[in-house]
């Protein structure tokens, strides 16, 4: 059997990954529906990420991997990503599915705009571009009298805002710390510092509701899993763009599930945003 290319091979782990982030909004939007609570998804999230890296940490030499000269920037990773998951899966009780998945776009933009001043990185042309477009695709969705929750839009942009925090710390930990380290750094504060939350907004589920949480706890690490084996793969240049299949799966089941279906003014503001998150994501494959 001849060997499929890389770039295809990455294309295709990079299209699941993709489904998979569809599959975790979808999960998202059933579980506020029947009440969930945020809180609770947040731990679930968590800790299935803290049960699928165990192995990895334990291979990887136990409780010796979380030996580190870094400890408050993994906490800060940490804590950046169980306040962006917060705010992500909170914007879809607010927004549809499509315009929530939109918005979480500009967290590449975001990062381009911060890249600079605290990594000392060289933006160039194309990231600036990028960026610049992906603002004025949020200007065309929040324009006057637009049909988009305010309260929404300021949470789903906070949360691509938040997201900056784990692209920046972990381009910042990959510089001096393993795989391992970071991974059970990771799992290991959000599960902490979800816990809290989860418990102060706990109620009682049901088999059905706890069942969908385990579920959900279960494969959205696999989100991670998927694009990393892209990455390793295939070019970044050529696999990343494919991340983005993702809007319109979520959009088409928003339609056929939920009857969303966004107005022409959001539709173009998306397009804008799409357009400027893949430039800014070729530029940097390209220049890593």
């Amino acid at each position: 059997m001849i060997p499929l290319p890389g770039n295809l091979v990455g294309a295709l782990w990079m299209a699941g990954s993709a489904m998979l982030f569809a599959v975790e909004a979808l999960f998202v939007r059933w579980m506020v529906d029947r009440g969930i609570p945020v809180e609770l998804q947040v731990l679930a999230r968590a800790a299935g990420q803290l049960v699928w890296m165990l192995p990895i940490v334990i291979a990887a030499g136990g409780l010796g991997v979380f030996r580190t000269q870094r400890p408050g920037l993994h906490l800060l990773r940490g804590l950046a990503s169980v306040v962006t998951w917060g705010l992500y899966y909170l914007s879809f009780a607010h927004l549809d599915l499509a315009t929530a998945t939109v918005l979480s776009f500009l967290n590449v933009m975001f990062t381009t705009l911060l890249a600079a001043p605290l990594l000392g990185e060289r933006v160039g042309a194309a990231r600036w571009a990028g960026t610049v477009a992906g603002l004025a695709g949020v200007a065309i969705m929040l324009r006057p009298g637009t049909e988009v929750s305010a309260v929404g839009a300021a949470v789903a942009i906070g949360a691509a805002l938040t997201w900056c925090g784990i692209t920046l710390t972990s381009r910042l930990l990959t510089r001096t710390e393993g795989t391992p380290t970071v991974i059970g750094w990771v799992g290991l504060v959000t599960t902490l510092a979800a816990l809290p939350f989860a418990v102060l907004a706990w109620r009682p589920l049901g088999l059905e509701d706890a069942a969908i949480l385990l579920g959900f706890a279960l494969f959205t690490p696999a989100i991670i899993w998927t694009m990393t084996e892209a990455l390793r793969a295939g070019e970044a240049s050529a696999v990343a763009p494919f991340q983005y299949l993702r809007l319109i799966v979520i959009a088409l089941f928003g339609w056929a599930l939920f009857g969303e279906v966004p107005d022409g003014w959001t539709w173009a503001g998306a397009a804008v945003i799409l357009s400027g998150a893949v430039i800014v994501t070729v530029a940097e494959a390209r220049r890593r």
